[in-house]
């Protein structure tokens, strides 16, 4: 509880500041699912790699820590950013940019947006028709 008050509190201050474009939380899917939920919403890919976490993949892209978050932020605000969260001992890595049709972690995976807008549009419609396509 620690960590996420520290954490949560960080990042608060930072969106209050206006230095962060969009943030997520990754507390339902993992990181995956937020990139994906952010990338939908703004309508814009990201390239990413996971390395920096020093995680299996599966426990870095789908784990739901408490007190983990993903934001973006414009270029000029990376390293200031980074440097903020060491001094109040949040821990903090830089995974990629933002950009293109496409979300991609190198080695992983790759899902262009309009595919990955398809099937989260029509998860439910289809459901409700019994599992089949229109």
């Amino acid at each position: 509880l620690a960590a996420e008050r520290r954490n949560g509190d960080f990042l608060r201050g930072l969106i209050a500041s206006g230095r962060v474009d969009c943030a997520h939380d990754l507390s339902d899917g993992g990181l995956v699912v937020a990139l994906a939920e952010m990338a939908l919403a703004g309508g814009i890919g990201a390239e990413i790699d996971i390395s920096p976490l020093g995680l299996t993949p599966e426990a870095a892209l789908f784990g739901e820590d408490q007190a983990r978050y993903l934001i973006a932020v414009r270029p000029i605000e990376v390293a200031p950013i980074i440097g903020a969260a060491e001094s109040a001992g949040v821990p903090v890595c830089r995974l990629g940019e933002t950009g293109g049709d496409s979300l991609r972690a190198a080695g992983l995976f790759e899902c262009d947006l309009a595919s990955l807008r398809a099937a989260h549009e029509s998860f439910f419609p289809t459901l409700m028709q019994g599992g089949r396509s229109a």
